[in-house]
């Protein structure tokens, strides 16, 4: 039997140590890493997943220390451990050697590592571009190192983009070799709609607190449509700028009246607020290359109003799921009309397009497709599956 025609793959998932997986709250690459092994798992694969020991998982697992790197404090700027992490990882790989494929994941700077580590493997391998290019900053720092790494090593990694948008936002980066286009996906069963769940006459944002995903913006549209908004999310206390950002202009807006603040949410927390509100505010303000609280809200039946920037055109079908909008003043009119919206619809649009299963669908194309053959440069331009797409 060829590789090509192998149902069951033997296949390496090479975690980012920095969260646990799956995520204590914050952290969308690690729950899209998480539904990604369970349900190759579910399906019958033979998955090793790389991780911290932290880590919760139905695959093997192999770690190489305990915690995630900032759960035992280690500061975003400390990359030596997690070089060691990516380093013993793919050593391993390729002592075992009998992999049918390799899938490592770029999400921060010192993934960039995992380039040279795959392109040096002999068995195939893709990684996926969970953010947008430059990796090489601090801060407001940044450097010119992708250059370096791309142009020696981004032909030899096949890679994976988790919207058209975001391929097409790195497109200009010549040496890429792009495999295709896979949306993340959420479980369904996790994100269940509680029986006993009412829609309230609140909107909700979620998210990272920062100026980029527009929660001052959110609570401005609330105020102007005269409704309750519910904030809930992490503050980064990493970078000073979102600190100042969270304590000087929104926290003095919290009333816990008209704009209440809920903390971070876990995933039930996340499932209370979704399944209640009226609808999703989400006025970013930067090309976001996927959305996953779009697609967590929609999954429990809450539509979104959004921005059109970035993927959010690809993931919200504007007039069924959702409203995709350009100004404020566009966000304020299309509040009253999410009344109309069929929230068995807006769940239905997840389960189709941005399921787990729908995904892993997806990666095993992928994985099938390098394994015996040449990735086109063309893939990127896979066409979109919903009819909501750009």
């Amino acid at each position: 039997m060829s590789i090509k025609q192998k149902k069951r793959l033997k296949i390496a998932q090479i975690a980012p140590p920095w969260l646990p997986i799956p995520p204590e709250n914050y952290g969308g690459t690690e729950s899209v890493l998480k539904n990604l092994v369970e349900e190759l798992v579910a399906e019958g694969h033979d998955v090793t997943l790389y991780a911290p020991a932290d880590a919760q998982t139905s695959a093997r697992h192999i770690s190489f220390y305990h915690d995630s790197l900032l759960k035992e404090g280690t500061p975003w700027q400390a990359h030596l451990k997690a070089y060691f992490h990516m380093y013993k990882a793919v050593q391993h790989i390729q002592q075992e050697n009998d992999y049918d494929v390799v899938h490592g994941h770029l999400s921060s700077s010192t993934d960039m590592y995992l380039l040279p580590m795959l392109a040096s493997l002999e068995m195939a391998h893709i990684i996926t571009m969970h953010s947008h290019i430059p990796f090489d900053r601090v801060g407001t720092w940044q450097g010119d190192a992708d250059n370096y790494f791309f142009y020696e090593w981004g032909r030899q990694c096949p890679v994976v983009a988790i919207s058209r948008k975001a391929c097409q936002v790195e497109a200009g980066q010549g040496a890429l070799n792009w495999a295709g286009v896979v949306y993340n996906g959420i479980s369904m069963n996790e994100y269940a709609i509680p029986a006993d769940a009412q829609v309230e006459p609140y909107y909700v944002w979620l998210g990272r607190f920062s100026p980029e995903k527009g929660p001052h913006l959110a609570i401005e549209a609330a105020r102007r449509a005269g409704v309750p908004l519910h904030l809930g999310g992490t503050i980064d206390t990493s970078s000073p700028e979102a600190e100042q950002y969270f304590h000087e202009q929104l926290e003095p807006q919290f009333d816990d009246k008209q704009i209440r603040y809920l903390g971070p949410l876990d995933i039930e927390g996340k499932i209370q607020a979704f399944s209640r509100a009226t609808a999703f505010l989400n006025p970013i303000e930067w090309e976001e290359p996927f959305g996953m609280v779009m697609v967590e809200a929609m999954a429990l039946g809450c539509p979104v109003i959004t921005f059109g920037r970035g993927a959010a055109p690809e993931v919200v079908y504007d007039g069924v799921s959702g409203f995709v909008v350009d100004t404020l003043d566009e966000m304020v009119e299309a509040m009253p009309r999410v009344k109309d919206l069929d929230r068995t619809q807006v769940r239905a649009h997840v389960d189709e397009h941005f399921s787990s299963r729908a995904m892993t669908r997806a990666y095993l194309d992928v994985y099938r497709q390098v394994m015996p053959d040449t990735v086109q440069s063309d893939r990127c331009l896979l066409p979109i599956s919903h009819p909501g797409a750009i």
